[in-house]
């Protein structure tokens, strides 16, 4: 799709990869609708999208993902705004770091309400209207850990492996449409993420290697350059390229194998 001049709509814009995708756009687009639930967070980064591009629309809402009556409602809000949305980036999401048994079930609820249902319910509510223009994108930020099992972190890949699925089964749907669907699959990125992912008083996590990492902004930039060539699945980083497409070679038995050593290595094993 066409990123310039475009409408766009971010969820989870506040910080972190969504808070890159908002900066990226800010002279491209002709307008950005920012999502999250920290106004104050979203208020600084309009002020400074205003200082990139005085031209560009910033339009702020901050709402609960959880909730779904509030996303319900955000058509309305973008009526009343007239924005019509080209590009929606699903970016919002969170993770729990341990062992399943021993889970916060309302967190786990929160996952699978912000993970899962929020995406899906704002895609349904944004298509039908880039359907009828026969114009739009739909960039789902997903993770690399959505292609494998990962013991301590289950009920995050899972909901992740949906994104993955969803958003594939989507875009063989809307073929020829005009419409590009594309999954974004970052391996490990230095945002807020693992520290809200960390459980209060829980044990450190292990975090991976270095050279493993990628920046915030290089996500971003790989997400939407891959809606722009119309790509289905963007791994940004060499590394993680590689490492995902070995991954997807291992057969299931000797998946499961890693799993349960890695399950033992960190103490996620239940005995």
């Amino acid at each position: 799709m066409q990123i310039d001049n475009c409408v766009a709509l971010i969820t989870g814009a506040s910080a972190g990869i969504g808070r890159e995708f908002a900066r990226l756009l800010a002279p491209r687009a002709k307008a950005v609708a920012l999502i999250a639930r920290r106004e104050d967070k979203l208020q600084e980064l309009s002020a400074e999208l205003k200082h990139i591009n005085p031209r560009v629309g910033v339009y702020l809402r901050a709402l609960d993902l959880n909730q779904g009556d509030q996303i319900a409602a955000l058509p309305s809000w973008l009526k009343e705004n007239g924005l019509s949305v080209d590009l929606l980036i699903n970016n919002a999401g969170l993770g729990d770091m341990g062992t399943f048994a021993t889970s916060d079930p309302g967190r786990i609820q929160q996952m699978l309400d912000v993970n899962i249902s929020a995406l899906t319910q704002l895609t349904r509510l944004l298509l039908p209207e880039m359907a009828a223009k026969k114009r739009g994108g739909i960039l789902n930020v997903s993770s690399s850990a959505g292609f494998i099992p990962i013991s301590g972190f289950a009920v995050y890949a899972a909901t992740k492996a949906y994104v993955n699925s969803f958003s594939e089964a989507l875009r063989a749907e809307v073929a020829g449409v005009g419409i590009s669907v594309c999954a974004l699959c970052p391996g490990p990125v230095h945002t807020e993420f693992s520290e809200v992912a960390q459980r209060p008083g829980g044990p450190a996590q292990a975090s991976a290697p270095e050279f493993v990492y990628v920046s915030a902004t290089e996500v971003a930039a790989a997400g939407l350059a891959g809606i722009e060539n119309d790509r289905p699945l963007v791994i940004p980083g060499g590394v993680m390229k590689v490492a995902m497409f070995i991954t997807r070679l291992v057969p299931l038995w000797l998946n499961r194998l890693l799993a349960k050593a890695t399950a033992e290595r960190r103490g996620t094993a239940l005995d």
